[in-house]
């Protein structure tokens, strides 16, 4: 049986300088990310409200407004 997720365009950051870094997809029901060294193991699922607030929080880390 397939989840439908065999598919998906997984994109890896351009700024990873090896092969262990996470890579992210966009699904029907919003992003999933998975560990590059593992494509087939386990994946976190976040719907499009909870991946734009972790979006936003790591923007504000690299803006160094963290506390």
């Amino acid at each position: 049986m397939t989840d439908g997720r065999e598919n998906l365009i997984w994109r890896k950051s351009r700024f990873c300088a090896s092969n262990a870094c996470i890579e992210v997809a966009t699904g029907a029901d919003g992003q999933l990310v998975r560990d590059s060294t593992d494509p087939d193991g386990p994946r976190l699922s976040f719907d499009s409200t909870s991946w734009a607030l972790f979006i936003a929080a790591v923007r504000h880390d690299e803006q160094g407004l963290s506390g």
